[in-house]
C-alpha cells in the first residue's frame, strides 16, 4: 500500500492507496507546525485503526510539501512509525519537464498536480488550486509544466480586509443571494466572492488565449468545490489530484 501525503500551508492531506492504486481513504487535517513526531504519528495511526487500515501494509510513502520547517518532522515520523524511508517530490523525481526559469522555486504540490492533469484529462491544460494562495498552472500541448499565476486566497483577502479596514468586520465567507449587497456583511460576502469568480475567469482567458482554445481547465483544491461552479471556464472539480498526482509519481519512481 502507499501512504500519499499532501502537506501545504492551511492544510495536510493524507491518502492510502491499495495495491491496484484505488484510493481506499483519505484525511484533510489543519498544518500546525508545532506538532512533533510523536503527535503527528500517533494522530496517523488512530486514524488507520478507525478505518481498520494494517498500517504495517505501507510499503511507500510519498511526500509533496510547502512547509520546509515540517519536512524533517514527517520524515522522522514516516521512518519510525512506518518503516519507510519517504519520498519527497522535487522538481528533478517527477517526471515532468519544468520550463520555469528555475524549477526549484515551483511547488511539489503544482508539479504533481500538473503530472495527474496530464494523465487523467489530457494536455494542454490549466490547473486552479484553491488553497491559502490560488495558483494557476499551464501544461502545454507537448506535456511540459511551462508556469502559471499565483494569487491570494479568497480566505486571505477576507482577513485583509477584516485587518486593515477598522471598520469593517470578520465574516463567514459565503456566496450571497445577490450581487448587490444592502448591509455591510452582504457587501463584503458579495466583493469576496464575486470579485473572486471574475478575477479566476479573467485569468483564464487570458492563459488560454496563450495555450489555445482548446485547454481543459481542472479545479482542486478546499475552496473549489465553493468557487468554480460559478465560474465559467473551470470544466471539472477534482478533489484528489494531488493525491492522485503523487500516486502516479510514486508509481512510476518505482518502476510500476
Amino acid at each position: 500500500m502507499l501512504l500519499a501525503i499532501d502537506l501545504g500551508n492551511t492544510n495536510t492531506v493524507f491518502g492510502v492507496y491499495d495495491a491496484s492504486d484505488k484510493l481506499v481513504m483519505h484525511w484533510r487535517l489543519s498544518t500546525q507546525k508545532e506538532r512533533t513526531v510523536d503527535e503527528y504519528g500517533i494522530l496517523l495511526r488512530n486514524l488507520f485503526d478507525l478505518e481498520k487500515i494494517d498500517a504495517k501494509k505501507i510499503r511507500r510513502v510519498i511526500i509533496a510539501s510547502v512547509v520546509p520547517p515540517l519536512d524533517s518532522v514527517l520524515n522522522e515520523m514516516v521512518s519510525g512509525y512506518f518503516s519507510v524511508k519517504p519520498t519527497f517530490v522535487t522538481h528533478a523525481n517527477a517526471g515532468i519537464p519544468i520550463l520555469y526559469d528555475d524549477p526549484r522555486e515551483v511547488g511539489a504540490d503544482r508539479i504533481v498536480n500538473a503530472v495527474a492533469v496530464i494523465h487523467k484529462y489530457g494536455k494542454p491544460a490549466i490547473v486552479v488550486d484553491f488553497g491559502t494562495a490560488t495558483t494557476f498552472d499551464a501544461i502545454t500541448a507537448a506535456g511540459e509544466y511551462r508556469g502559471g499565476v499565483i494569487a491570494p486566497g479568497i480566505v486571505i483577502s477576507a482577513e485583509a480586509l477584516y485587518e486593515h479596514a477598522a471598520k469593517l468586520p470578520r465574516i463567514e465567507i459565503q456566496r450571497p443571494a445577490k450581487v448587490i449587497g444592502t448591509s455591510t456583511v452582504a457587501s463584503m460576502q458579495s466583493g469576496l466572492f464575486y470579485g473572486y469568480v471574475a478575477l479566476v475567469d479573467g485569468i483564464l482567458t487570458r492563459m488560454k488565449k496563450e495555450l489555445g482554445a482548446n485547454t481543459r481547465v481542472i479545479g482542486t483544491g478546499g475552496q473549489a468545490p465553493f468557487i468554480a461552479p460559478e465560474t465559467r471556464l473551470i470544466e471539472t472539480v477534482d478533489a484528489n489530484l494531488t493525491l492522485d498526482g503523487l500516486r502516479l509519481v510514486a508509481s512510476r519512481l518505482a518502476g510500476r
